[in-house]
């Protein structure tokens, strides 16, 4: 007797009984660049949502702005970030008329990772990046896990393209493999932050069939959240 064999377990068929699979999750596709500076931080989304090779929209925002300092980029199930994103407003709402004040950039990034870590057993389908200001007005970007584990970091990327955009961003932003001095590192300004993210969503448009159409491009500063859009490649 084989030990633990498959055919001492049958699969006995009960008449009238019809099996159905439950497939829960599905990707829907996107990418995410978020870049911190001093003063400011930049996040981009491109606006494809798509299933497989089916586009189901061209322009489909994935920026989620929570308040005027705090914006949340989430790709992955579209109908997982629908519900994050609506319960992470809600709960803002909730702690702005019980204190009366606006949550900040930190406790926004605590937050979410606490709703993610308790759907644990049956996690969010989604990749998210939280972009935004803190406390002192310095930029700061919080990237996540599926089940809520979160890590603060100057510049990071995400989503189905995260694999194309880190490396780019790496090399010009965190400077890596340029065997530069630290005294001779350029500045990062706001503009060269939103050419960067520009290019580095150019580059994966051409490598990845669920990045593409266009770019939505936030910018947050003191004085609220600046928009811009930039074309992609639409094929």
């Amino acid at each position: 007797m084989n030990s633990l064999g498959v055919e001492q377990f049958p699969d006995y068929k009960v008449p009238g009984v019809q099996h159905v699979d439950f497939h829960p999750y599905e990707s829907n596709g996107g990418s995410i660049v978020a870049i911190a500076g001093d003063d400011f931080v930049v996040i981009a989304a491109d606006t494809r949502l798509s299933s497989g090779y089916t586009i189901h929209s061209r322009d489909q925002s994935k920026l989620f702005p929570m308040s005027s300092r705090t914006v949340l980029g989430s790709t992955g199930c579209w109908c997982d970030s629908l519900s994050l994103t609506g319960l992470v407003k809600l709960r803002m709402q909730m702690y702005e008329h019980t204190h009366l004040k606006t949550m900040t950039t930190d406790a926004v990034a605590q937050m979410l990772s606490i709703i993610m870590y308790n759907r644990r057993f049956f996690p969010y389908y989604v990749s998210n990046i939280l972009a935004g200001l803190d406390k002192d007005g310095k930029g700061v970007v919080y990237s996540y896990d599926p089940i809520g584990h979160c890590e603060r970091a100057t510049y990071r990327a995400g989503g189905t393209a995260g694999s194309l955009l880190q490396p780019v961003l790496d090399n010009q932003i965190g400077y890596k493999n340029q065997n530069l001095p630290a005294d001779q590192l350029p500045p990062l300004t706001k503009e060269r932050a939103v050419a960067v993210a520009s290019d580095t969503f150019i580059s994966a448009a051409e490598r990845d069939i669920y990045t593409g159409d266009s770019v939505l491009i936030n910018i947050i500063t003191k004085d609220g959240i600046e928009e811009r859009t930039l074309q992609l490649r639409k094929d």
